[in-house]
């Protein structure tokens, strides 16, 4: 459909941000990968910049290292300043950047018709699990102990399922087919060098609006009910949930520590606490913490205080990363990490990568990858299952 780079950050309320075109392309794999980013930023100041961190980014901001298996090959970072922008409204277009001429008209109708279509192609991914069953009950209960003995409160402990050799010819319809399952207000679509990301996610990581930061961490699901009144006691439930309630304020508590680093002095504040959101699928239990900064915090300062997001990675938040690094088995790439925008005056809204599939073209490597909270209250064989449901959730509805 396209031989050029691609963005697209759909909120799912009839208005999203469509950019093509070459433009110009930062990829960042050095262990001074933060500080590149800021004098990318720094240069293009002015201009919007569409951004990929990945999870290894962490490494820079905590000293820690990654030696796990690596099938996606995303770097730590991808920034992109594009030829063209155009601002979607339902099926009206009007473009914020670049040349409104046929060639470029002719791509975005095609576009908004492709994004409006209601029937998509079977997409029959096998995937299987990198970690076993018998190694992720046996993880699970490492780290288990790991919380009875105090060194963490909880972590967040994933796992990825795979496919090699996947010729994907149409990422666009996948994505599309994908939205049409989660409509979520932070969905994105990246295709960009040999990299696709096909987004989800219903979660903030960070948002800046002028010298206000802003970050909503979920802890907290249950799933639809039949009917409104289904639906209404299932969110009463989920809201009085003393699991939920534990996992959700130990983040956040989390998140005000981030926030605190790079924060005027009495500005963190709990904005929301245990608030319950219903998406097209799911409720979930969102909290949301934000803070007065001074006007002239650097975007890499903000990173370096609050990346990545805690609610996918645990508490205490260096001690849980240490614990993935050792008991997962394989690099996240993109995933829990963050896509988004930053716009010409500075503000910037970014998301979590939850969610989602990611495809190496080059590789022709396919990954989808599921987590979840483990407390000391958690049963390693129900964790496992559920991971299981929420890989062939996602499955079965790509497939059909």
């Amino acid at each position: 459909m396209f031989d050029f780079p691609l963005a697209y950050l759909n909120s799912n309320d009839g208005t999203s941000l469509l950019a093509f075109g070459k433009g110009e392309l930062l990829i960042c794999n050095s262990d001074d990968s933060i500080n590149e980013i800021q004098l990318f930023v720094n240069e293009h100041q002015g201009e919007f910049i569409f951004s990929c961190l990945a999870y290894d980014l962490k490494n820079e901001i905590e000293k820690l290292n990654s030696e796990n298996f690596d099938g996606m090959q995303f770097p730590k970072a991808l920034l992109w300043v594009p030829e063209c922008i155009v601002e979607i409204e339902n099926d009206d277009f009007h473009f914020t950047i670049g040349e409104n001429n046929q060639e470029n008209e002719t791509f975005v109708k095609h576009f908004i018709e492709e994004k409006n279509k209601t029937e998509f192609r079977n997409f029959p991914f096998q995937l299987k699990p990198r970690t076993s069953r018998e190694d992720y009950l046996s993880h699970v209960n490492q780290l288990k102990e790991e919380i009875q003995q105090g060194n963490i409160y909880e972590i967040n402990y994933c796992q990825e399922y795979y496919s090699e050799n996947v010729a994907l010819e149409d990422s666009l319809n996948a994505y599309f087919k994908l939205n049409s399952i989660t409509k979520s207000p932070y969905s994105a679509y990246f295709n960009i060098d040999d990299f696709v990301l096909m987004c989800g996610s219903p979660e903030r990581f960070i948002q800046r609006k002028a010298d206000k930061l802003s970050s909503s961490p979920i802890k907290g699901t249950s799933k639809r009910g039949k009917n409104t009144e289904e639906d209404e006691l299932l969110k009463k439930q989920l809201f009085n949930d003393p699991k939920e309630r534990s996992e959700n304020v130990m983040i956040v508590d989390l998140v005000r520590n981030d926030l605190s680093k790079i924060a005027l002095n009495d500005s963190v504040k709990v904005d929301e606490l245990f608030g319950i959101h219903t998406f097209e699928t799911v409720h979930q239990m969102i909290s949301t913490i934000s803070c007065e900064i001074p006007s002239e915090t650097t975007f890499s300062e903000i990173l370096h205080a609050t990346f990545p997001m805690g609610s996918m990675t645990g508490a205490p938040k260096v001690s849980a990363m240490k614990l993935i690094e050792k008991h997962e088995e394989f690099k996240r790439g993109l995933y829990s990490g963050s896509v988004g925008l930053l716009a010409p005056n500075g503000d910037f809204d970014f998301n979590v990568v939850i969610r989602s599939i990611q495809y190496n073209k080059k590789e022709k490597y396919l990954s989808c990858s599921v987590g979840g909270a483990i407390t000391i209250q958690s049963s390693a064989e129900k964790e496992f299952e559920e991971c299981n449901v929420k890989i062939q959730g996602i499955l079965s509805k790509m497939n059909a």
